[in-house]
């Protein structure tokens, strides 16, 4: 059977495959008092936190007969499946059987399959496959000590790079956010944009409107987006301090996302606290839900199946859509160098 070239591969295929070996959140820090269910790229799966704190993130299914293990109990450092009992370490293995009058007796084999687990920004993260890329560590943020606040998680029928154009669009705040951000000019001044592989930044200052959004004084606002699923605003207020709000659209399906998302500050912010800021937040991701459930296509056209214009107010979402596709060639670069040829 003839192998087809990654050259020759729909973009899509290799949109989903970058997405599989990357870092997407599956579980707020905070839930995780329980076990919790996720599901990324279709994989459904069971995320929670041992007696040590450790968190875990396994395959939901149980191997004896399908029990849901985001509904059982964690027992130390394992976790119980709620239909018979079976036993589960934080690496996947059986390790207990109550049927069983012989413990010794347990299948060598029986285990579910584990993924990474890393907490970071106030949620817990995974990937499905082996990454190419590290999880995300904005430079702007380590020296900041932020205290992050996770927002309760949005769901939205896009995908996750249309996810991540519509938090950081600049165009469609007159028409959309009247009643969060007040009055905004259509006209978009022209947009300093830089670009670092699978980095894009910007910086504006924080428009003066009439909405509470923007009521905490004069701030720069610098846009930061990482492919293929981080969007962040760092606020930098002379008389307040440096605040956040960021965005971790997480891909349930290719063309569906559970919107994990929060916001932060410095230690010392003398503006609106984390709580007010969340809400003001959240009153513009509500704005956009409806609009984003009539976009078509619910994922960006990679392949070029839909005709798509554009103008310079764009400039800063084409630049993510270019860093996108440097992680499609990572992907590819990858698998040249571990296969000897392309697949």
């Amino acid at each position: 059977m003839t192998m087809m070239s990654s050259d020759t591969l729909p973009l899509r295929a290799k949109a989903e495959d970058a997405m599989r070996r990357s870092w997407f959140p599956v579980a707020r820090s905070v839930d995780l008092t329980s076990p919790h269910q996720a599901t990324l790229l279709g994989e459904r799966l069971s995320v929670y936190r041992t007696a040590s704190g450790r968190p875990v993130v396994h395959q939901r299914r149980c191997p004896h007969r399908g029990g849901d293990l985001s509904a059982g109990v964690v027992h130390g450092e394992d976790i119980a499946c709620p239909y018979h009992g079976w036993r589960f370490s934080a690496d996947g293995r059986c390790t207990t059987v109550p049927s069983l009058a012989d413990q010794s007796k347990i299948p060598p084999k029986c285990h579910i399959k584990t993924y990474p687990a890393v907490e970071r920004y106030g949620h817990v993260w995974t990937v499905l496959g082996e990454p190419i890329c590290e999880l995300y560590d904005l430079e702007e943020w380590r020296e900041l000590d932020l205290e992050w606040l996770a927002a309760e998680p949005l769901h939205q029928t896009t995908g996750v790079a249309v996810a991540i154009e519509n938090f950081r669009d600049v165009a469609h705040f007159p028409f959309v956010h009247q009643v969060s951000m007040g009055t905004t000019p259509e006209v978009v001044e022209p947009l300093q944009v830089r670009r670092e592989g699978l980095d894009v930044w910007m910086d504006r200052p924080l428009p003066a409107v009439a909405g509470d959004w923007a009521s905490q004084g004069d701030a720069v606002m610098r846009y930061h987006c990482v492919a293929p699923g981080l969007a962040s605003i760092t606020f930098n207020s002379p008389t307040l301090g440096r605040r956040v709000v960021a965005g971790f659209p997480s891909p349930v399906a290719y063309d569906e996302v559970r919107i994990f998302w929060g916001v932060a500050a410095e230690p010392g912010f003398r503006g609106d606290s984390l709580e007010k800021s969340l809400a003001l937040e959240e009153a513009v991701y509500l704005e956009d839900l409806p609009i984003a459930a009539g976009l078509e296509p619910r994922e960006i056209p990679w392949d070029g199946e839909y005709q798509e214009f554009s103008a310079p107010a764009d400039l800063f979402t084409l630049n993510y859509r270019r860093s996108f596709r440097e992680l499609m060639s990572r992907v590819d670069r990858v698998s040249v160098a571990a296969n000897g040829e392309p697949r």
